[in-house]
């Protein structure tokens, strides 16, 4: 009987194939995740956004909503302009290596002022943190 030899040829191949493909398989994880938590951060800012913009448009105050729902980290603006109030929200994305630069997601709401007391805007910018907002 006779035995192929053929096989012995490719021996240490997929060692090497294994070398080149797997650091492009992290990359392509480590973007996929950090993509995912960008989408999460958008709709957290965007939820933010709409419910500060509801609230101010009442005449109650937007700030407690922004401290009770915006990301951590976040930038937040309420401004008023005639009859509108315009709530906007950035807040870095975490990205998962340390040396990566800062992606940045941005919502903004415009919400028309409904009749009654006048919005309560004490301040024009504010950033949230983890104790609330500091000025």
């Amino acid at each position: 009987m006779r035995r192929c030899r053929w096989a012995g040829r490719d021996r240490g191949s997929f060692t090497a194939e294994l070398a080149a493909g797997l650091p492009a398989l992290l990359v392509f994880l480590f973007v996929g995740l950090t993509a995912v938590d960008a989408v999460g951060t958008k709709g957290a800012c965007l939820h933010a956004a709409r419910e500060a913009a509801i609230a101010a448009s009442r005449g109650a105050d937007g700030w407690a909503v922004v401290r009770a729902v915006a990301p951590p980290g976040a930038k937040v603006s309420i401004d008023k302009d005639g009859q509108r109030v315009r709530v906007t929200v950035r807040a870095p994305v975490r990205a998962l290596g340390a040396r990566m630069p800062r992606l940045t997601v941005t919502a903004t709401t415009v919400a028309a002022v409904e009749p009654g007391p006048e919005p309560f805007l004490p301040l024009a910018e504010a950033v949230v943190g983890g104790a609330g907002v500091s000025r």
